[in-house]
């Protein structure tokens, strides 16, 4: 039977952060009285990603691709629900964010995102910047984070689906598809997000890796090479 919306996670060495993520989401597919499903598409985890998913009650799909477009695809191909909605693993979706989705779905949007909260952690300066890139990367671009992504399954299937030629800004290929398909909305209520890459690099590694994401022609980002904070960024520990 198909379902209101199914909510897509790719996921790679996860462990620390999967269940909290799908737990969020049991508890705002609660709240809006919605019926879902949750599917986790894993990447050729080492850890113990797919048996906690699998604990949280989500359906995995096991696929060996490192590249975050085809890796989400995979996990679209299973999706029965009405709309799609992309979350990352170290993602959490509050209740008052999917109920803005779902509204803006009822009043015509055919995809978007939602706007992004780091968690602790940071510094003011870090959290700054990364409001600005965010003002640039959705006010102005006008782009979907890649971290929260919601689409029609019909738009999704119309439009191809993720494009995985391209290793990075691979939602922002995705952001134009849809757009010319219909209304684009990203909803302002937030997700909260995972700030360890900015708790892990430094702050000019990631400026340059944004600037790429932002400014760089699309067939220079067809090559994973430089891309290793997107693709094998090492996790933090679990604390004490």
């Amino acid at each position: 039977m198909d379902v209101d919306v199914s909510f897509v996670i790719p996921a790679r060495d996860e462990e620390l952060l999967i269940a909290a993520t799908i737990q969020s989401i049991a508890s705002a597919v609660c709240e809006c009285q919605i019926t879902s499903e949750v599917i986790v598409a894993n990447d050729a985890s080492k850890d113990a990603t797919a048996e906690i998913a699998k604990s949280c009650g989500a359906k995995v799909v096991d696929v060996e691709l490192h590249n975050i477009g085809a890796v989400r695809n995979a996990g679209a191909e299973v999706a029965t629900g009405r709309i799609i909605f992309f979350l990352d693993a170290d993602t959490q979706l509050p209740a008052k964010t999917l109920a803005a989705v779902l509204l803006a779905v009822e009043n015509g949007a055919v995809g978007g995102g939602a706007s992004v909260e780091f968690d602790e952690g940071i510094t003011w300066f870090q959290r700054k910047l990364s409001h600005i890139f965010l003002y640039y990367w959705q006010g102005i671009g006008g782009w979907a984070a890649g971290c929260s992504i919601y689409v029609l399954r019909s738009v999704f299937e119309e439009i191809g689906g993720f494009d995985p030629q391209h290793f990075a800004a691979e939602e922002r290929f995705l952001s134009e598809a849809i757009r010319r398909q219909g209304k684009f909305v990203i909803v302002k209520e937030p997700v909260l997000t995972s700030a360890r890459k900015l708790r892990i690099y430094s702050t000019w590694h990631l400026l340059k890796v944004a600037s790429h994401a932002m400014f760089i022609k699309r067939w220079k980002l067809r090559d994973r090479s430089g891309l290793e904070i997107l693709y094998d960024a090492p996790r933090e520990k679990e604390k004490e």
